[in-house]
């Protein structure tokens, strides 16, 4: 695991790169990367937690060895409720712990570094403009930009410069009207890294859950997404019944 003496951020926009970068970690691993991490939060195993990285990384690994650790530390045994919760309510339970984790480590530094109230403040409103991993992970990021964007809209629209994916085959038509669709769509979130819609990258949508996602995200090209009828993302196709 990594230790805080090898990267020490010092100044607000050094401790919001680090932000995010463990952010996309754990996003990722949520999302993109799930099958993975339900895999090795085996409940079998000791106390697990889910650490981020500013690499964008992510791991699964045992809590730190020394007290106190160098870094606060994950929420701890997030494999013993794997299996006895509904797949999607476990990963957003994680997800709430991760936002948390976020934080802490982010106002550990400022505390470590002195940042004054203008600088603990900056720091906030940096983090505030960015949707939650909880948010991204269980859709209501998607569902706050539906009071500015309907699905039905967004699925019945596509730019003959960039093709938006499709869950279904029906919804493949074009609309010339990118400039509309641009403006229409421009606060939609991508459900794997949270990022805004933008004209110039590929989009598909899960049939699922109705989020909306980065082809370079879920690892779908435009040539794909026309071979697929029903398309599911990741946390959906590992979602299992509640037993």
């Amino acid at each position: 695991m990594e230790a805080a003496a090898a990267y020490n951020p010092r100044s607000v926009e050094e401790v919001f790169r680090d932000f995010k970068g463990r952010r996309n970690g754990m996003i990722k691993a949520l999302t993109t990367d799930v099958e993975a991490f339900f895999r090795q939060c085996d409940p079998e195993k000791e106390n697990l937690c889910l650490y981020g990285f500013p690499s964008e990384q992510w791991e699964v690994n045992l809590p730190a060895e020394e007290v106190p650790p160098e870094l606060p530390e994950p929420a701890l045994g997030i494999n013993f409720a794997r299996d006895g919760m509904q797949g999607n309510e476990w990963l957003s339970l994680v997800a709430v712990h991760s936002d948390a984790w976020l934080l802490s480590v982010a106002f550990y530094f400022g505390a470590r570094f002195g940042f004054d109230k203008a600088d603990r403040k900056r720091l906030f409103n940096m983090i505030n403009e960015l949707p939650t991993i909880f948010e991204v992970v269980s859709g209501h990021a998607k569902k706050q930009t539906r009071e500015k964007s309907s699905v039905t809209n967004h699925s019945n629209n596509k730019s003959k410069s960039n093709t938006k994916g499709r869950g279904s085959a029906s919804h493949g038509e074009i609309d010339d009207e990118d400039d509309d669709d641009d403006e229409e769509h421009g606060d939609t979130l991508c459900g794997a890294c949270g990022e805004n819609y933008a004209s110039d990258e590929f989009w598909i949508c899960c049939d699922m859950c109705e989020r909306w996602f980065h082809g370079t995200c879920v690892k779908i090209t435009p040539a794909k997404a026309e071979h697929i009828k029903h398309y599911k993302c990741p946390g959906c196709s590992t979602k299992r019944p509640r037993p």
